[in-house]
C-alpha cells in the first residue's frame, strides 16, 4: 500500500460516484438513497484517496447514539487485495464508535465480516422482475399520498428500525422520484412504502405494515406509479414467510440475496412487520 493513500470523508459529488459505483457492482440503489441518508450524517461516507484519485468508499452512517449501518464498500477492481480497502474498513468503523453497526453483506464475504466482529442475523432476499400477479387491495383500508412525517410514522417506524430518523424521512418523501403511501383502517396507520427510481427499474422500499392486507394495500396502490414493461424489486427478510409469498404472488422471482449481520448485541425488531426493506446498502 502507497504512502499516498489518504483517507477523507466524501463530499456530496464524491458520494455520487460512490452511487455510480454501487450501480456497476450490481447493486442498483435508489437515485436519491445516498442523498437522504447523508443528510443524517454528513460523514457518514468515507473514501480512499491514492494521488488525489478516488479508489475505494464506504459508508458508515450514524443514527443517534447507538445505531449505524455499513454499506457501499467499494474497491476499485484494479486495487483490490493490496490493503487500501481494508485500511478504509477500519478508519471507517471508527466513525461508528461503540455504536451497534448492521450491514447487509454479500454471503461469501461473512467470514471476513465475522473477523471484524459481525455475527450473522438472518438472509434478505431481493426479488425482482416485471410483476405480473394482480393484487386486490381491500376495501377496509384507505389508501392516501404521504408527504410528511407524522407522529404515527414515526412510532411505526420504531418497530422496525432501531434508531429514530426524523431527519431522513424529511428528506425521503420529498425526494425528486420518489412516491410514498399509506393505509389507514378506522383512522389509524396500518402500512407505509414508498416506490422509487432507480439504475435499473424500481426499489419498493421501505415496505412496513401490521399485516399482508395492509402491505398489499400499499403495494397496490405503489405499483400503480410503476412505469408499464418495468421491473420492480423487493427486498425482504428470508423468515418473515408472508412477504416472501407475497412477492412470489407478484410473479417476481429471487435474484440477490445478503447477509444481514452485526456488529454488537442485535437490535430486537419485528421483521414480521417489514415487507420491504429501505436499502441494502444503508439500512
Amino acid at each position: 500500500m502507497q504512502n499516498s493513500y489518504q483517507i477523507r470523508p466524501l463530499t456530496p459529488a464524491e458520494i455520487q460516484t460512490a452511487v455510480v459505483w454501487a450501480a456497476r457492482e450490481g447493486w442498483n440503489p435508489g437515485y436519491q438513497d445516498a442523498a437522504c441518508f447523508a443528510s443524517l450524517d454528513p460523514e457518514g461516507f468515507w473514501g480512499g484517496f491514492l494521488d488525489g484519485q478516488m479508489i475505494a468508499c464506504i459508508s458508515v452512517v450514524n443514527y443517534g447514539q447507538a445505531f449505524a449501518f455499513l454499506g457501499f464498500y467499494i474497491v476499485a477492481p484494479e486495487f483490490r487485495g493490496q490493503g487500501y480497502g481494508y485500511a478504509l474498513w477500519q478508519q471507517a468503523l471508527e466513525h461508528a464508535g461503540s455504536r451497534v453497526v448492521g450491514l447487509d453483506g454479500v454471503v461469501d464475504q461473512q467470514d471476513n465480516y465475522r473477523r471484524s466482529g459481525f455475527e450473522l442475523a438472518y438472509r434478505n432476499i431481493r426479488f425482482g422482475g416485471v410483476p405480473s400477479g394482480v393484487l386486490a387491495a381491500s376495501p377496509e383500508f384507505d389508501v392516501q399520498m404521504l408527504t410528511a412525517l407524522a407522529a404515527e410514522l414515526d412510532a411505526l417506524d420504531a418497530r422496525v428500525f432501531p434508531e429514530a430518523r426524523q431527519a431522513f424521512w424529511q428528506q425521503w418523501l420529498g425526494a425528486e422520484g420518489h412516491h410514498s403511501f399509506a393505509a389507514y383502517r378506522d383512522g389509524r396507520l396500518a402500512g407505509f412504502g414508498t416506490l422509487r427510481p432507480c439504475g435499473s427499474g424500481c426499489k419498493i422500499g421501505p415496505l412496513v405494515a401490521v399485516s399482508r392486507p395492509a402491505a398489499e394495500a400499499v403495494l397496490a396502490r405503489l405499483l400503480q406509479e410503476l412505469p408499464a414493461g418495468q421491473e420492480v424489486f423487493l427486498d425482504v427478510p428470508e423468515p418473515h414467510a408472508a412477504a416472501v409469498e407475497m412477492a412470489r404472488g407478484l410473479g417476481l422471482e429471487p435474484v440477490f440475496e445478503t447477509a444481514r449481520m452485526y456488529r454488537g448485541p442485535a437490535p430486537r425488531l419485528e421483521t414480521d412487520l417489514i415487507y420491504g426493506v429501505t436499502s441494502f446498502e444503508l439500512g
